[in-house]
């Protein structure tokens, strides 16, 4: 029956389909399929998987598409099995119209790696249209004198199946007068003509109604049915006839409306109105469109465009022209127009596949896309050439008829471009040619590739000392090309300098902002200067570092007080004495005061002056060198004892200072300073007479004084001989006096050093002195009182002994003054 017929045939084809694919698979790596049109929908068409050699288990991870404008719309690929599938109805007619070969042509795209497969799927016609005539009903005027034999062309029946499914023959209804022909044209279309078999008398019957059938050669027959409504007139007995039985003309499609691009023309050997010609369109469904986009001038027959051609939607138009004359007869003829192209579509971009973003450390040949490049005209002009525009590290790579690929030339720097934008163009052959761009952006990726960096190789800091510890002293940065947690930067310190102590007891960083912070206070006197080695480290993988050196310098503050070397402060704790004699000028240098401050700079330069003097001044004090001058000449009748405090102060802000006190004497020699310095609070003071009285009970106490000794030396006799044993006193019992100093103030003073033994009376009243000879070599730093610590002569004469000096009596005390500079005491 015909359903088994029908399947067979389906089975055959099917297998047919699968043999001829294998075939091509194994030669081109192209897939030809022949399916017939209308199978349901999810009709299994083939595995292509198997038929491309594809692992089916790798389907879903390599993607396999279909890439189309109009195959997506009926076929569909399942990534699981590789089934290809009818996705929608297919109808050939719709597609392909009357077209004789009817494909749909697909690729079939997979990845990982790149492959595209051209896949062809032709549609077989089946029987699914019964032939039809556009005109269910035809008119047709016969003269009635026409003359048997004559033909009259009818209408064509339409069907759009095409091959043995189309119009295969013509019957006629049963009549006395007409049977049917068939005409073959040029281009091998047959046309059903009525021929007339026996006279026609109008009288007898005016009309005549015939069934015109259309037959299929399908399997079951279809068949279609037309009215032929004859009627008969009069006196026409010549048809028109065209000058061409098919015209075939060109018409380019930028042509514009209302082009006249052919004039058709015929002949009537009738006269009169039998011989007037008027020219239509025949309207059929094939030519719809044809009458839509073009019209003829009934008197002229010119033929003009009416619609925008466009050659990528119709290539090719079919027109059916009638001429009628007056009297009713008709002559028929084609017009074949074909549309030429002109480059009138740019090239069209399409993205199948984009990888974004990539490592900047991507290899050369990196697939970044995937695209597709198509351009709907057709010759040159729908040929391409395709480039990038600028100068980018990428590359264009044709991989198929319409297939680039674009991928990585060098390696990439996302620190010089953190992403490009690559701008594709893509021109036609066409005259002008036509030409589209289109951009895409590639993120790039960063890697680890750029180590911290410091803008200077050492850096200097400057630190007061004495700050707060746990204040922020600096601040170091370092930058890094890289982004994100390859840029994030940690900071750490260790000392470079070679001082044996750690450097993270004194100072600190933050490992994120790299600030530095003091962990103690700074003493500038024990580290004027810090160098540390600044390590900056990445969070990259692997990390990358880099070094600076920080040297930290510590600026001075005045946090010491001056410190008065001469005189000792020892000495200057008792009061110290200088002695000037009567004959010093104007400007002798008395003596000089020196003093040291631990500061530096400004903070260490001293300035010397008298806050506390007797007037009138007879000295004077260099602010800068601490010399300590006369100011003018000495009379007798100036005072002997002067005191004076001397201030020496830094030039820090604020100041610190320190004061000395200095007593001093004036005498020719040391005999005559002695009276002067009494303890008698009011001595400078005194009168001439009193002075005198002073003088007298000063003999007659040391008159004492001496019997007293002698009354001592008699008593301790057999002591006495020991002593006299012992000699003068040694020179060696003391050190000298630093040569340095005595060449600074040896002028206006007592040369040095100098050592005085003095024996004064017990009794103030007394006023003898005696005076041993200068020991050259005894220092005079200091003054020992035998008798301050309240010992009695017993004790005295052990303390005088172990000092090297003689044994005296009871009532008198021995006195030792030592002095490296000058004589520092003075005696009472």
């Amino acid at each position: 029956n015909a359903g088994c017929y029908k399947s067979c045939t389906f089975l055959w084809q099917v297998t047919y389909s699968f043999l001829f694919s294998w075939l091509c698979h194994s030669v081109s790596a192209q897939l030809h399929y022949s399916i017939p049109e209308e199978m349901r929908k999810d009709s299994v068409i083939a595995n292509i998987a198997k038929d491309l050699g594809l692992d089916i288990k790798e389907l879903s991870l390599r993607k396999i598409q279909i890439v189309s404008y109009v195959s997506e719309k009926y076929f569909s690929v399942n990534t699981e099995n590789g089934n290809l599938y009818v996705k929608d109805r297919i109808d050939r007619e719709t597609l392909c119209a009357r077209t004789a070969s009817c494909l749909l042509k697909f690729d079939a795209v997979v990845e990982n790696p790149l492959n595209v497969f051209a896949i062809t799927v032709q549609i077989q016609d089946i029987n699914d249209n019964a032939p039809i005539f556009f005109h269910k009903t035809v008119d047709l005027e016969i003269l009635e004198f026409t003359l048997p034999g004559t033909h009259f062309i009818l209408q064509n029946a339409e069907d759009p199946d095409i091959g043995i499914n189309s119009v295969q023959t013509y019957k006629l209804s049963d009549n006395q007068h007409f049977t049917l022909s068939e005409k073959t044209s040029i281009d091998g279309s047959k046309s059903p003509e009525l021929v007339l078999e026996k006279p026609l008398d109008r009288e007898t019957q005016s009309t005549h109604e015939l069934i015109l059938t259309a037959v299929d050669g399908g399997n079951p027959t279809k068949s279609g049915t037309a009215l032929v409504k004859i009627i008969i007139t009069d006196a026409n007995d010549n048809f028109p006839i065209f000058s061409q039985e098919v015209y075939k003309v060109s018409v380019s499609e930028n042509s514009p409306i209302n082009t006249t691009f052919l004039t058709v023309s015929t002949t009537d050997q009738d006269e009169g109105s039998n011989a007037q010609i008027t020219y239509s369109l025949r309207k059929t469904s094939e030519n719809l469109l044809s009458s839509f986009m073009f019209n003829i001038n009934s008197t002229s027959g010119e033929i003009k465009t009416n619609q925008k051609l466009d050659f990528e939607v119709v290539q090719n138009y079919e027109m059916s022209i009638q001429a009628k004359d007056g009297g009713g007869l008709v002559a028929h003829s084609k017009v074949l127009i074909e549309v030429i192209d002109e480059n009138d579509n740019p090239p069209e971009i399409s993205i199948t596949s984009l990888t974004s973003p990539i490592p900047e450390d991507s290899a050369p040949g990196t697939l970044i896309a995937l695209i597709i490049i198509r351009d709907q005209d057709s010759g040159e002009n729908g040929e391409v050439d395709s480039l990038i525009t600028e100068k980018l590290p990428f590359q264009l790579i044709l991989s198929s008829n319409k297939y680039y690929k674009i991928v990585t030339k060098n390696i990439m720097d996302r620190e010089k471009a953190a992403y490009y934008n690559i701008t594709i163009k893509v021109s036609d052959r066409g005259s002008p040619p036509l030409s589209t761009t289109q951009s895409i952006r590639l993120d790039i990726l960063d890697v680890n590739d750029n180590a911290p960096t410091f803008s200077k190789r050492t850096y200097t800091a400057y630190v007061p000392e004495n700050n707060l510890p746990g204040a922020s002293l600096y601040t170091i940065q370092a930058s890094d090309l890289d982004i994100g947690e390859n840029a994030k930067i940690t900071y750490s310190i260790f000392s470079t300098n070679t001082e044996d102590f750690s450097v993270s007891s004194y100072l600190s960083i933050n490992i994120e902002t790299g600030v530095l912070y003091s962990q103690r206070s700074f003493d500038y006197e024990q580290h004027k200067d810090f160098q540390i080695q600044v390590t900056a480290k990445d969070n990259g993988s692997p990390t990358l570092s880099s070094n600076t050196t920080l040297i930290i310098h510590i600026m001075d503050q005045n946090d010491n007080i001056p410190r008065i070397l001469y005189p000792a402060p020892e000495v200057s704790d008792s009061v110290s004495f200088e002695m000037i004699p009567f004959s010093a000028e104007e400007g002798s240098l008395i003596t000089k005061v020196v003093a040291v401050d631990a500061d530096s700079g400004l903070n260490a330069w001293l300035s010397y002056h008298f806050i506390q003097v007797a007037e009138p001044s007879y000295l004077s004090i260099s602010q800068r060198t601490g010399e300590i001058r006369t100011s003018r000449g000495f009379q007798q009748k100036d005072v002997l004892k002067h005191k004076s405090v001397v201030l020496v102060k830094d030039s820090g802000v604020p100041s610190m200072s320190a004061t000395v006190t200095l007593s001093f004497i004036l005498a020719d020699n040391f005999q005559k300073a002695v009276p002067k310095n009494t303890n008698h609070p009011h001595s400078e003071d005194s009168p001439p007479n009193l002075q005198m009285y002073l003088v007298i009970a000063l003999v007659l106490i040391s008159f004492l004084f001496i019997i007293s000794v002698l009354m001592v030396i008699i008593a301790k006799y057999k002591q006495s001989k020991s002593l006299q044993t012992m000699g003068s006193l040694s020179t060696n019992l003391y050190s000298p006096v630093d040569p340095r100093i005595h060449s600074q103030f040896n002028n206006g003073t007592l040369s040095l050093p100098y050592s005085y033994n003095v024996c004064v009376a017990l009794d103030s009243s007394e006023s003898e002195f005696s005076f041993l000879k200068p020991n050259q070599n005894f220092p005079i730093d200091e003054l020992i009182d035998a008798n301050d610590s309240g010992t009695g002569h017993e004790n005295l004469t052990e303390t005088l002994a172990s000092n090297g000096l003689v044994k005296v009596s009871a009532n008198y005390k021995w006195v030792k003054i030592e002095s490296q500079s000058y004589i520092s005491s003075s005696v009472f």
